[in-house]
């Protein structure tokens, strides 16, 4: 079915016939292509695909490198702000890129902008835009839960709506749908590069864009016009041969590729699909299998650009883009003989329907065993809830497949033994399905239809039919299961899969049914297994746009006042963060040595704290309150050393802030994996953290740290982890002299007045020790600009 090959094998045996007619001689160069004008979307106008600036620099990378590209370089190099002097080093080199746009859903949207306006710029430098979907909680159904979203989130929807008309930013209005729906929607476009302030951006991937998640400083670089710095990705090339039928779909693909790369097997790398099996593939599966590339820590993912591709930008009234990436079809795939660090192989013929979980998304089951592992595990087996919808499996394909297992349970008498939820993706993917009648279909078997947003794929979710701390089951076609991500409840096992298998099981209640092999009794007693579904990848009447939720900035913004109360909870003015003071970090106590998985959820929980996402001090009392203390076992609980007493992690961090005692976390593997949120660095830092030490980084989480002027420590020796314990201290030493590509002393002070010397490593190049000693990176920002005016 699938298997491993290696690294650095040549991936030109596995494109299919349209890529590999494309990609013939390491693509020709067409010095024309600038002379057409496209809009990069119908919602923008006068911002142009600058398809010229990728031919150009390629030319320039091509004569350097002398090496055929995979499509990832291509649009990657193809980005590069000075390809002539940009040192260019898989995995090694620090590329500064100029994306195209970037977009920012509503919870990372308000520091982002709070951190724009502190720049003192007037406008954005690259198309922006912000999307509504991450404040609106499931509770009792799509209509009531939006209008009081709506109701209670005002003054946040207010500050946006106001700052986006400032500084030149589209504004989608909340109900308009998840932003990576809308993106792949409007703005997605081939061979473009965006970043967004939301891990799984790179669902754009699915039309073949370069799409990824980060921080919000990293977002306001690019609005500001600043290059945006990324560590040059490794590139795993998938190759997908054969062609999936019955049950399988896109999302088992992914489902797959986890259970083989695990949540940090893509960290610092692109995945690239290629092979035969792509163009068998919807657009909106592959966006889907991009989508929940974040899961694997990938930089991001993408496909090469085919016909199903430009069958959806002509489905969604692009068809001029599609015309024009017919043109650029040469970098827009890979070249033959390009080479992947690592390369993986998937008969799609042979791929059985997946199911991953519990606690983690890349716990690979195939369908065919997975009764088996909830009897072995002892996993609950009666399933309480069934949710289908969210940004990685929203489409109209997905809805039409789902909505055909509900008909023919319908058509036997059957209604949904298992609480059933529907989330759409857009507002677009609303009206469509609405008017197609499968929101009648899903209804009619008892499921309810929630508002176009998150909900409770992000935590947003009011559940009522258990209490916490009783142990159940969920499954769910979301992207990521972490302990109480859904429900804030960590004995729900939730459980990953495609819509096909979870909106099968609803009718069971069951999770040891398996649709493919088990039957069951319709309300006349006769027992009935199901047929294989079947959906259209794209609606043949067409979309129904729904309604107009987008706000379009006015041509100028300069007199528009951006709305933020002083007295306000929910928004607050930044206060930069101190410079360095110069001096080493000297017996810095470890404020938690925490154990095992600690994800951007256990740094900064979501749920109802996303209120306060815009308001830093606030949202700093969930520092941290998730993650294990490995001293004790317990969670929020750890050892003030100054008092002796033991306190909440937000509280004693703040004692020893307000004491003037920089402190230090200590984390274990792959320390900040998940959500791209940057509060899970601006928290520690407002709390006067100095460093986190730990065995290693997510990508995102690692930049977001540096960003705001933290030290991210990497132990040399992983098991130098095992020395240290929540009553010691740590001194930081060396720091006047450090040179990036160092190493970087640390002194271990434990509790019995003993001491010991580690090493520790960073990754922090010259540009980013800059943001150390400035105090943060965008404090760096602020004093450039002002060294602008003064010299103006």
């Amino acid at each position: 079915m699938s298997r491993l090959v290696g690294s650095s094998l040549r991936g030109a045996a596995g494109l299919s016939r349209s890529s590999m007619l494309a990609g013939r001689s390491m693509a020709t160069v067409k010095s024309s292509i600038g002379d057409r004008k496209v809009e990069m979307s119908n919602l923008e106008q006068g911002r142009y695909i600058n398809y010229q600036r990728i031919e150009d620099n390629l030319q320039v990378v091509r004569s350097r490198l002398n090496t055929p590209l995979t499509l990832a370089e291509k649009i990657v190099y193809g980005h590069l702000d000075n390809p002539h002097e940009q040192d260019i080093q898989r995995g090694v080199s620090y590329l500064k890129l100029r994306p195209d746009r970037v977009a920012c859903q509503d919870a990372t949207a308000q520091m982002a902008i709070l951190q724009f306006m502190s720049a003192g710029l007037p406008q954005t430098a690259v198309p922006t835009s912000v999307h509504c979907d991450h404040l609106i909680q499931a509770q009792i159904g799509g209509v009531k839960d939006l209008a009081r979203a709506i109701d209670i989130n005002k003054e946040v929807y207010d500050f946006l709506a106001t700052a986006c008309a400032k500084y030149g930013i589209g504004f989608w209005k909340p109900g308009s749908g998840i932003i990576h729906q809308i993106i792949l929607e409007n703005y997605a476009a081939p061979g473009l590069m965006m970043i967004g302030t939301d891990s799984h951006t790179p669902n754009a991937g699915g039309l073949g864009m370069v799409a990824c998640g980060v921080g919000g400083a990293d977002a306001v670089d690019v609005m500001a016009g600043i290059p945006w710095e990324l560590k040059a990705p490794k590139v795993i090339g998938v190759y997908l041969d054969g062609k999936m039928s019955g049950w399988t779909t896109p999302k088992d693909i992914i489902l797959k590729v986890a259970g083989i790369l695990t949540v940090k097997g893509g960290t610092g790398a692109i995945i690239e699909y290629f092979g035969p099996g792509v163009d068998t593939l919807s657009c909106t599966g592959m966006a889907t299998i991009c989508n929940m590339g974040a899961e694997i820590g990938a930089t991001t993912s993408l496909f090469p650009y085919n016909s199903k591709m430009q069958g959806y930008l002509e489905a969604t009234n692009r068809s001029d883009i599609a015309s024009y990436a017919n043109e650029f079809r040469h970098n827009l795939t890979p070249d033959e003989g390009c080479e992947y660090d690592q390369r993986i192989e998937i008969n799609l013929s042979e791929l059985e329907p997946h199911v991953n979980g519990p606690f983690t998304p890349d716990l690979a089951t195939p369908i065919s065993k997975f009764a088996a592992e909830v009897k072995k595990n002892d996993w609950p087996a009666e399933l309480k809830v069934g949710l289908i919808g969210s940004c990685t499996n929203s489409s109209y394909e997905d809805m039409s497949r789902s909505a055909h297992i509900a008909r023919e349970a319908a058509a036997h008498g059957l209604k949904a033994k298992s609480l059933f939820t529907i989330t759409p993706g857009s507002e677009q993917v609303r009206a469509t399905i609405a008017r197609d009648g499968m929101i009648e279909t899903f209804e009619d078997i008892g499921g309810v239809v929630l508002a176009n947003a998150c909900g409770p794929c992000i935590g947003q979710w009011d559940r009522q039919d258990i209490q916490k701390g009783e142990k159940n089951s969920i499954i769910t076609s979301y992207n990521r299961n972490f302990t109480g991500r859904n429900d804030a409840n960590p004995a729900t096992h939730a459980f990953v899969a495609s819509p096909d298998l979870v909106t099968a099981m609803i009718f069971a209640g069951d999770l040891t049914f398996n649709p493919l092999t088990d039957s069951l009794k319709g309300s006349d007693g006769k027992e009935f297994k199901f047929t294989e579904p079947r959906g259209d990848e794209l609606p043949s009447r067409g979309y129904d746009p729904g309604e107009n939720t987008f706000q379009a900035p006015p041509k100028d913004g300069s007199s528009v006042n951006v709305a933020v109360s002083p007295s306000s909870d929910r928004l607050q003015l930044l206060t930069p963060f101190k410079p360095w003071d110069g001096k080493d970090i000297i017996d810095a106590p470890v404020l938690i040595k925490a154990k095992g998985k600690c994800t951007t959820d256990h740094i900064s929980a979501g749920g109802p704290w996303l209120k306060y996402r815009g308001h830093l001090e606030n949202i700093s009392q969930n520092c941290l309150i998730g993650a294990i203390n490995a001293d004790s076992g317990e969670a929020n609980k750890i050892l003030n050393q100054k008092t002796g007493e033991f306190g909440a992690v937000p509280t004693v961090a703040a004692a020893y802030r307000d004491a003037g005692i920089p402190w230090i976390v200590v984390g274990d593997e792959n320390y900040g994996e998940g959500s791209s949120r940057e509060h899970a660095a601006l928290e520690p830092r407002f709390l006067g953290g100095a460093a986190v030490l730990c065995r290693s980084f997510a990508r995102i989480h690692e930049t977001n740290l540096k960003k705001q002027g933290m030290l991210p420590l990497w132990f040399k020796n992983g098991a130098d982890y095992d020395k240290i314990s929540g009553t010691d201290k740590i001194s930081i030493l060396g720091l006047n002299s450090f040179k990036p590509g160092q190493d970087i002393e640390l002194e271990i002070k434990h509790e019995d007045g003993s001491t010991e010397k580690i090493l520790s490593t960073t990754s922090i190049n010259e540009g980013q020790w800059e943001w150390f000693k400035a105090g943060s990176a965008l404090n760096m920002m602020a004093s450039a600009a002002k060294a602008r005016e003064a010299s103006a």
